[in-house]
């Protein structure tokens, strides 16, 4: 624990020092139980039965996927908890995950809930200082199947607090970014869900004609095999380990094509020129040759970059365009669930997996003309960045509230 008496950064009127108190002292330690006997309608009931696979990451929970009866609940050894004053704390295997429960129920045998004194403790004051609690939880855990922590070494768990009044402050302040992470984590799911929707249905399939269509086209696609559309070329060759590092030329990385859809144009790293090597050029197609499961072989990437003297990776093979197709369209339809499933056909191999890049060039694929074809790509492309700017804002948010942690507490 810190030797410091108050926090670094704090709340305008308050000066006296925080004290070190035991858990034991400030909260109530309250075990889960399971019903004895296996009786199916002990599960037909109202009570909330939360489990630590429901808790997760989620800093309130509020109703459970099990619910138990009043009966089965008299059955096990678990009590009933109260909303709003009950922190729920896992206390096996993925020990120290906390969520404060904003609906009445009980628990699992996979975890010791602490039930608040709320003229000592503020509740959002002390699921702030999860973390710390959850470091020391660990150095107590024992177990040799799984760890766990016992309802006595949980009370003995330490930690400094302020009086009520700052806790309150400083709770207040960790529930509205709590709140707002949730809230901003909800967005971020839904948008996800939103970009898969129009992945499944905005490229056509094996019926010439896709679910989802912008209005005023209503014309049969075409087909043709990825050979009739451009050329195959190779990535770097004859190099070995000591070529890397270093020089005035770049090279697209493996991961660079196998997380992008679009290639990061600054996920590059050094070599020297080679004029014997292909250089990428502007709406190029990478695609990757291998991988550990059959689900990631043959990921894709477009290059959009205009850069001199860059290569692809050994690990890759590139693919130029001869046909005009839209940069936006080509690059989300190789990476939709249509494509990707003949893809995944290729794969060969046991413990890794390998694709032939002459049946890659065999695969048909559907094609609207160029102009519905950049209303597709331009859509998915809005939907992807804004997901993109969702993580950048949900980062943001931990990056400050990491901040506030390291400052506002001992």
């Amino acid at each position: 624990m810190s030797k410091r008496k108050t926090p670094v950064l704090r709340f305008k009127g308050f000066h006296n020092d925080w004290e070190q108190r035991k858990l034991g002292d400030i909260a109530k330690i309250v075990g889960g139980g399971t019903p004895s006997t296996k009786n199916s309608q002990y599960w037909n009931g109202n009570i909330n039965w939360y489990s630590p696979t429901e808790i997760g990451k989620n800093a309130f929970v509020n109703e459970s996927k099990k619910k138990i009866t009043k009966a089965g609940l008299q059955h096990s050894s678990a009590k009933l908890l109260p909303k709003n004053k009950t922190i729920l704390f896992t206390s096996r295997a993925n020990i120290g995950d906390l969520a404060i429960m904003t609906s009445d129920g009980a628990t699992n045998q996979g975890f010791q809930s602490w039930v608040i004194d709320q003229l000592k403790i503020d509740i959002y004051f002390l699921y702030s200082l999860g973390n710390i609690l959850k470091n020391q939880a660990i150095k107590l855990a024992y177990g040799s199947t799984f760890l766990e922590i016992s309802n006595k070494n949980v009370k003995n768990l330490q930690l400094k607090i302020p009086n009520i009044q700052e806790q309150k402050k400083i709770g207040s302040l960790f529930k509205i970014i709590d709140e707002l992470l949730t809230l901003q984590e909800r967005k971020y799911e839904e948008l996800k869900l939103l970009k898969k929707a129009l992945m499944q249905n905005m490229f056509a399939d094996n019926a010439f004609y896709p679910n989802l269509r912008f209005k005023g086209f209503v014309y049969k696609w075409k087909q043709y095999k990825l050979n009739d559309l451009g050329y195959t070329f190779s990535g770097l060759s004859g190099k070995s380990k000591k070529d890397f590092g270093h020089g005035k030329a770049q090279y697209v990385t493996y991961m660079n094509v196998f997380s992008n859809p679009i290639a990061n144009l600054e996920m590059t790293e050094h070599i020297e020129i080679d004029n014997k090597q292909n250089s990428v050029k502007y709406n190029d197609i990478f695609f990757t040759t291998s991988s550990e499961t059959p689900e990631e072989v043959g990921m894709s990437s477009i290059w959009l970059g205009k850069e001199t003297n860059t290569y692809l990776n050994s690990f890759c093979f590139g693919f130029r365009l001869t046909k005009r197709i839209d940069s936006y369209y080509i690059a989300f339809m190789l990476r939709s669930p249509s494509f990707r499933r003949k893809m995944m056909v290729l794969a060969q191999g046991i413990s890794r997996f390998n694709i032939s890049k002459n049946k890659v060039m065999n695969i048909k694929i559907l094609l609207p003309k160029i102009s519905e074809q950049k209303r597709v790509g331009i859509t998915i492309k809005k939907v992807d960045n804004t997901v993109k700017l969702q993580v950048k804002f949900i980062n943001k948010i931990k990056k400050f509230r990491k901040f506030l942690l390291q400052n506002m507490f001992i």
